[in-house]
């Protein structure tokens, strides 16, 4: 492991939940684990139990009401706490960096201010992951969740961690004014290419995978009817590994596929072994920002074809053109789907460009410029309305390159 040269900190981190529900609490400990082997003293504030080398000061929780099933679902409680229990595990601390846009991070601002310590905060949720969660498509409500959003972190603190451009983008076209740092959450180090055995199942069947939570943003429902609609459906193997609300719908859909998908939550070890043995990942996902398992994918060397959604950021993980397909559309899919599958001998040529574009979001780096972003924000050399960020050198926001007018979106702040 490498060795910090910072100077190391002491830093509270505030997350409302400590669990391995989705993507940002994964990452969250990915990036603690990491920073605690550098030295670094770290403090945990939230619901849940720890399960690491840290101190560890757990609060109470509670769910909404209108997604209660979705959040025991996902093991995620929002967080309570009181001013004065947050200052007495503030005092001493170099940093608070908290994690949601959520009450109790608004509270842990308030109180960091108070004692004058630097805050720094990430962008891991977006309004949207809150409508879908609770299978509805409002965008009032989306602009009132935005609200709360900027008003407990997004406009609250100094300095906010983007895990891709996308994310900072987003943010900035919604009024934020704070400093952003594009630091990917990176890839862990054991996803990287491993000589493993096919699966004798597999057959001499093209096999596509997909990881992650079954819900209505992942977009699988629509990977499964692309599956059906390919002229090749006989000869894919599907495999759809997480779980979820929407694990026994896909069950009841994968029933209509000649041949029998695997739809369940698999091991970290079945995980590498699929990453490194399938012939093609496939992410339909709409909101992302930015793909954890697109990370994994690529990570070990695993082409991802990629929907082009505007609110998803996994577009920087597509190759090339012929990695991309219309958001939504199953007809397209399953047309990049039979293409790939004629062209399948041309797939282990593009491992190694793969591979190359993978070594841009390696863990190791990605800790050391978290470690650097920190450490500005301790120095207070963090600039307000500035984005900065090694990783946006090499990170291709697709719709960067788009006119003006087709990158306007409302402003989610406006009246």
């Amino acid at each position: 492991q490498k060795k910090s040269k910072a100077h190391f900190m002491k830093i509270v981190i505030v997350i409302d939940s400590w669990s391995d529900g989705n993507g940002a609490q994964v990452a969250t400990k990915r990036l603690v684990n990491e920073l605690i082997a550098r030295g670094h003293d770290i403090k945990i504030v939230s619901t849940g139990q720890p399960d690491g080398a840290y101190d560890f000061y757990e609060v109470p929780g509670f769910y909404l009401p209108f997604v209660r099933e979705a959040m025991e679902k996902m093991d995620f409680k929002f967080a309570r706490a009181k001013a004065d229990f947050l200052s007495s595990i503030f005092k001493g601390a170099d940093l608070v960096h908290v994690i949601y846009p959520t009450p109790v991070s608004r509270k842990a601002i308030k109180v960091a201010r108070k004692m004058g310590i630097p805050v720094t905060g990430a962008s891991h949720l977006q309004p949207e992951n809150i409508t879908q969660a609770a299978s509805v498509e409002n965008v009032m409500l989306e602009k009132f969740i935005a609200k709360i959003f900027h008003g407990c972190l997004y406009s609250n603190a100094e300095a906010i961690h983007c895990p891709s451009s996308l994310a900072a983008r987003m943010l900035r076209q919604q009024g934020s004014k704070s400093h952003f740092k594009v630091v990917s959450n990176g890839i862990p180090r054991e996803y990287k290419p491993l000589e493993m055995k096919r699966p004798e199942w597999f057959g001499d069947k093209f096999v596509i995978l997909n990881i992650g939570r079954h819900v209505m943003s992942k977009r699988q429902t629509l990977l499964v009817d692309a599956v059906f609609k390919s002229k090749y459906r006989d000869k894919i193997q599907l495999l759809l590994c997480g779980k979820g609300e929407y694990t026994e719908k896909l069950k009841k859909m994968g029933e209509q596929l000649p041949v029998k998908p695997l739809i369940e939550y698999v091991s970290d070890e079945d995980k590498i072994l699929y990453l490194n043995t399938a012939d093609m990942y496939i992410h339909p996902s709409v909101l992302e920002l930015e793909s954890l398992s697109c990370l994994e994918a690529i990570g070990c060397g695993l082409p991802c074809v990629i929907g082009d959604s505007p609110m998803s950021a996994a577009s920087q993980f597509a190759l090339d053109e012929r990695f991309l397909f219309a958001m939504d559309n199953p007809d397209i899919l399953a047309e990049k789907i039979d293409y790939w599958f004629e062209n399948r001998d041309l797939l282990p040529e593009m491992k190694e460009t793969t591979l190359e574009m993978a070594d841009n979001y390696r863990f190791d780096r990605s800790v050391s410029e978290m470690e650097k972003f920190f450490s500005e924000a301790v120095a207070g050399t963090l600039k307000a309305s500035e984005t900065t960020g090694d990783v946006m050198r090499i990170q291709t926001d697709y719709y960067l390159n788009l006119p003006p007018e087709v990158l306007a979106m409302p402003n989610q702040l406006s009246d």
